[in-house]
């Protein structure tokens, strides 16, 4: 399969073999590496189909075969696993965020391969977008031939980037000038390379359904506690993004009693990290600390403590509404936060749980996300990757022991 095909699958023979080989392809990026009887298995198809296929990608570059290993239990010869060539293909991820740029590439396999970010204060359009093309160059030019072999950019951002503006320490009207530009079509400008938009936690949630938690879970909340809290959700093993690319949007859910003296206050008024940073500036400690293991010093303890008595039962009420309405499976909980920290929030986010009445619905499980703070740009690098390799119709797979 070239990237060059990206064209609709439709009833024709050459659009059933395409969509054929980006569901073994699908079956092999979220199952690892497997023998072709199992893909077999896995995707219905029959193994004469999946045998030519897999021989097809693997003369494509995108497929290998590994070394020859002996299934306990079963007799005859040891099977081929086959998995994906990392260096078959690479795609880049853009985070464009309120504290941060980072631009990766990512190969094949989901490993992160270079690398470049840029922090500040706030996001400034007039010096980011300069520097966001510098560092795409100097990302692509470090995959050197690979570089041939990009799918595209993905770019992950806030929907608003310029919203929410009072609680920043900002120059009058600094972030307004985001509300008149288009992210995706100034990044374009940059580049040959097909550009891929997703809101950034949306994105978070997808690198999370590819590589993380989403490979054993088919409906599940998840919720990113960045500088601003975020989420994205997944329905039926699939990324839901809704109509407007916002589903998910836990951050803007009203909490009980009035905010400011005027309406409702949201959920990150109290469940976002720049709440902590505020506190940790107003105690004389570096905001940046509240991004890492120092939220958890002897010293910051105290404020961490305190920031998470409010944090974790208004996140807890944000997942009962929530579960009420979508019947979740899971909660997938992750941040740009210290480890420890996110472990706590976690916990006494479930115990908070414990005080609603689920009479009448499902208490989800809340689990640990597994990708970390690159969640956004890694699922941002996803966008071009599933764009050009990823089945366009709901993919269903049949257990891998059936």
């Amino acid at each position: 399969m070239s990237m060059a095909s990206t064209h609709s699958v439709g009833s024709n023979q050459l659009g059933m073999r395409q969509f054929n080989e980006r569901i073994v392809l699908q079956a092999i990026r979220l199952h690892g590496a497997l023998p072709k009887a199992d893909v077999a298995r896995l995707t219905r198809l029959s193994m004469q189909t999946v045998s030519l296929i897999v021989d097809h990608l693997i003369e494509d570059g995108l497929l290998a075969k590994e070394p020859r290993t002996r299934v306990r239990g079963r007799l005859g010869q040891p099977s081929v696993p086959i998995s994906l060539r990392a260096d078959g293909a690479f795609s880049i991820g853009v985070k464009v965020g309120r504290r941060s740029l980072d631009v990766l590439s990512m190969d094949f396999a989901g490993s992160v391969r270079t690398r470049e970010t840029l922090e500040y204060p706030y996001p400034d359009p007039e010096t980011l977008f300069p520097a966001l093309e510098e560092r795409l160059a100097r990302v692509i030019g470090a995959l050197g031939d690979g570089a041939r072999r990009i799918a595209g950019i993905g770019v992950a951002a806030p929907l608003w980037l310029g919203g929410w503006r009072d609680f920043f320490d900002t120059p009058p009207d600094a972030l307004a000038a985001w509300n008149d530009i288009d992210i995706r079509a100034r990044i374009q400008a940059m580049t040959a390379l097909p550009v891929e938009f997703a809101k950034d936690t949306t994105a978070a949630c997808a690198a999370e359904l590819v590589m993380g938690q989403g490979r054993g879970l088919r409906n599940f909340l998840y919720v990113f506690i960045g500088t601003f809290i975020g989420g994205g959700l997944v329905i039926d093993g699939r990324l839901h993004a809704g109509p407007g690319g916002n589903a998910g949007a836990i951050g803007s859910l009203p909490l009980a009693g009035r905010g400011n003296g005027k309406r409702a206050a949201q959920l990150l008024n109290t469940a976002s990290v720049y709440v902590l940073e505020k506190a940790f500036a107003a105690a004389g400690a570096p905001a940046a600390a509240a991004h890492d293991e120092r939220a958890m010093s002897t010293e910051l303890r105290p404020l961490a403590e305190a920031w998470m008595h409010k944090t974790c039962p208004a996140i807890a009420t944000g997942i009962a509404s929530s579960a009420a309405l979508l019947d979740l499976e899971a909660v997938v909980i992750d941040g740009e936060i210290d480890r420890n920290l996110l472990r706590e929030v976690i916990r006494r986010t479930d115990d908070a749980l414990a005080d609603f009445d689920w009479q009448g619905m499902t208490r989800p499980r809340l689990v640990e996300g597994q990708i970390g703070p690159d969640a956004r740009a890694m699922g941002g690098a996803i966008l071009p990757l599933y764009a050009h390799f990823a089945p366009k119709h709901e993919l269903f797979l049949k257990p891998l022991e059936a």
